[in-house]
């Protein structure tokens, strides 16, 4: 057994480099709600802000764009975007992806390494990335980048499991029996489908989600969050795939994932054939205004 790893180390970063197409087929969607609220916020800065304000010209950098499941709502609202992706296969689909937006490109690099100009960007945004990224570099980064009143938006989700049936507890089963001989149990993670919606607003939260304590602390200001609600229902085979776009589970061993998988697929056949999952999308943004 494994005493140190969590399966969430910073080197677990690469994993998403073999998994391109499954990664933007399973990988949930965020609400409409949420990019909208976003993209509001970083209006307000811009001193042409109006409700028919259009964001053409605009220049936006998108942090650990994976597949681009975050980036056509940007690009579609006229932001220049720019894509940073360490995938090089990432980087691939995602031209492919979006070929037919002329304000769209890539740069495949680490966000730490990237070469960038300071004071350039309007709005630099992250989605389930940031925490791949040591905040004491990442967040001064973002604040050099970003013109003034220019907008660091940061969102990512919960999986909240609904306790309607014995479903979870024997997908819960699974995991004791197959992800936890690997991982020692004082790492387990926190038990967040006990949590009620308003605990997700709570400071300790930020730092669990994104990796940091604050956007206050790194000279951040107007800073707010927003969580918004969504559901969807999988097959066996579809939540097995989701669950494998998930570095923990890509980390583990061979045998030990090829066994949960199949006590997780037997589990949701055996109540139903479908498992209901619930989302807490959360949005946290703050503005240089220095």
């Amino acid at each position: 057994m494994n005493n140190t790893k969590t399966g969430w180390e910073r080197e677990n970063r690469v994993h998403f480099d073999e998994i391109a197409v499954n990664y933007d087929k399973y990988r949930w969607d965020y609400p409409a709600e949420l990019f909208a609220d976003a993209i509001q916020y970083s209006w307000h800065g811009n001193s042409k802000e109006s409700e028919c304000f259009k964001t053409s010209g605009l220049k936006a950098l998108e942090i650990g764009a994976g597949t681009g499941k975050s980036t056509t709502p940007f690009l579609d609202a006229g932001y220049n975007v720019t894509a940073i992706e360490m995938s090089a296969n990432m980087s691939a689909f995602l031209l492919d992806k979006f070929k037919v937006y002329p304000n769209f490109n890539v740069i495949t690099s680490t966000f730490e390494e990237a070469r960038l100009y300071d004071d350039s960007y309007d709005l630099i945004y992250a989605a389930s990335a940031f925490h791949w990224i040591d905040a004491d570099v990442g967040c001064p980064k973002v604040m050099r980048l970003l013109k003034k009143d220019g907008a660091f938006v940061l969102f990512r989700n919960n999986t909240v499991r609904s306790n309607e049936t014995g479903i979870f507890e024997a997908v819960n089963e699974a995991y004791e029996k197959h992800y936890y001989a690997h991982y020692p149990n004082h790492k387990r993670p926190i038990d967040i489908f006990k949590m009620n919606f308003d605990d997700f607003l709570k400071p300790e939260e930020v730092y669990r989600g994104f990796r940091f304590n604050s956007l206050q602390e790194y000279d951040f200001s107007d800073v707010t969050m927003k969580l918004y609600n969504a559901k969807q229902m999988y097959s066996p085979n579809e939540y097995i795939s989701l669950m494998d776009t998930m570095s923990d589970h890509r980390a583990l061993p061979e045998h030990y994932r090829e066994s949960l998988y199949a006590d997780i697929k037997k589990a949701i056949v055996n109540h139903g054939g479908q498992i209901k999952m619930s989302f807490i999308f959360h949005l946290y943004m703050g503005r240089k205004t220095v």
